[in-house]
């Protein structure tokens, strides 16, 4: 589904006395299609560059970047739906207006786009708050109608920037509960960023650790349980607390 090969991006100097940013350098990596693959590293190690090539709002300079054997960066752009840090819900619409402007922005009439975007508010436990202005929700239910604003689309990649970073620690568990759920009742392929090591494998069917920038990859875990999986019995399993460790052995590098 998603290939990236020998993956080289520079930033140009900010000024004549800068020199250029490497954000990532000589990273492979694949996700196949169906498979969530949680991205985690340190700080400005590129893994939100990373998603920005992914979806086709930067160009590689070197290297090769496909999306369903899509090359070119207006394709990848078409193929996926991209849900970054902040929720950015319009304060004059209410909940149900803000998750179906995904598709009013496709040329969907306004009608009909509430019109689908409303049996997934009944669905993922929204109903109640269709009508409801984004100041009125918490910052959960904020995520919630990003998250479905993200899905409407129906585009087979989805792409998650630390959807949950500004989160509370109870919210944030709830909330990758409910996020595993959706997408137990909607499959996509996902690449999501996180520093959350134990997010990553809690949601993910793989996570891909970062060298410090410039990025490459230096671990791949295959998280071995079914998802949708039960939250305290898969963070207290061994076999979860042992990938844990790995893992953050890795970013201790």
């Amino acid at each position: 589904m998603v290939t990236l090969s020998a993956i080289r991006r520079v930033y140009p100097a900010a000024d004549r006395r800068g020199a250029p940013l490497t954000a990532l350098d000589s990273l492979d990596l694949e996700v196949a299609e169906g498979e969530f693959v949680a991205l985690v590293g340190p700080s400005g190690c590129g893994k939100s560059t990373l998603l920005e090539l992914v979806a086709g709002l930067s160009e590689a300079d070197e290297g090769e970047v496909s999306v369903g054997g899509r090359r070119a960066s207006g394709e990848r752009l078409r193929a996926c739906s991209y849900m970054p840090q902040r929720d950015l819900l319009l304060p004059w619409r209410d909940a149900l207006g803000n998750a179906a402007l995904a598709l009013e922005c496709l040329g969907v009439p306004p009608s009909e786009a509430r019109a689908r975007a409303e049996p997934l508010f009944e669905r993922f436990g929204l109903g109640e708050f269709e009508r409801s202005a984004p100041a009125a929700l918490s910052g959960g239910m904020r995520q919630r109608v990003a998250f479905l604003r993200t899905l409407l689309p129906e585009r087979p990649l989805l792409l998650l920037d630390e959807p949950f970073a500004a989160l509370d620690s109870i919210t944030r568990a709830e909330m990758q509960e409910w996020l595993a759920g959706a997408l137990g009742e909607e499959p996509r392929t996902v690449v999501a960023v996180t520093h959350d090591v134990e997010e990553a494998l809690f949601l993910a069917d793989r996570v891909a650790v970062l060298s410090r920038r410039p990025g490459r990859v230096v671990l791949e875990l295959e998280v071995p349980f079914a998802r949708p999986r039960p939250r305290l019995e898969t963070i207290t399993d061994p076999a979860f607390v042992g990938l844990r460790e790995q893992a953050l052995e890795a970013l201790r590098q």
